[in-house]
């Protein structure tokens, strides 16, 4: 015992050829002070290098200031409280939408609205299915032929690359997957 607290009060090369190893343990060595220094400020220098690479922080006008994400349309919102509460009146005018279209039609539809998803099951079993992104502060689209994220423009959900409009997107969705004809009112979207 008295020759391990001895090799601890060293340099450690006693305890470092014997097996024991760690962060806890004395290891001699390895560089000098300055050359440890130079290698530390490289290794950092290529670290943020990379991160700004991986992030494109800086080269992209939408990740140097909000006024340019302002300017390529992206709302502006006070919270997510706020986002979430238009979200979920879109969504329950869809429903309300549904559920007038449904009392004039035979067609087998079932519908529900939970947590910001409202789910569409067809009468052939597929489902289209429209919910609600916080992160991105957009309403997401998910139907047999494919997937659409609609943001808030111009006070309307429009899809991110037609530009279409939600209402719009929605009916031509309903009338190819489910043969429903749904009439949906202007889905107004947050400025």
């Amino acid at each position: 015992m008295g020759a391990g607290v001895v090799a601890l009060a060293g340099d450690g090369a006693a305890f470092a050829g014997a097996g024991f190893s760690g962060p806890l343990m004395p290891h001699p060595p390895i560089a000098t002070v300055a050359s440890s220094a130079v290698a530390t400020h490289v290794r950092r220098a290529s670290l943020v290098g990379r991160a700004q690479f991986w992030r494109n922080i800086g080269r992209h006008a939408s990740t140097r200031s909000s006024d340019a994400i302002r300017a390529r349309g992206m709302m502006h919102m006070a919270s997510d409280t706020e986002f979430i509460a238009s979200a979920d009146a879109t969504l329950a005018t869809i429903g309300q939408a549904l559920d007038d279209a449904l009392a004039q039609s035979d067609v087998d539809l079932d519908w529900s609205l939970n947590d910001g998803i409202l789910e569409i099951e067809c009468e052939d079993g597929s489902k289209l299915i429209v919910n609600r992104h916080v992160p991105n502060r957009e309403l997401w689209v998910a139907a047999r032929s494919g997937g659409f994220h609609f943001r808030p423009q111009g006070g309307a959900w429009r899809d991110t690359r037609s530009g279409t409009e939600l209402a719009v997107a929605l009916t031509d969705l309903l009338a190819a997957q489910a043969g429903l004809d749904v009439d949906l009112p202007a889905l107004i979207a947050p400025a």
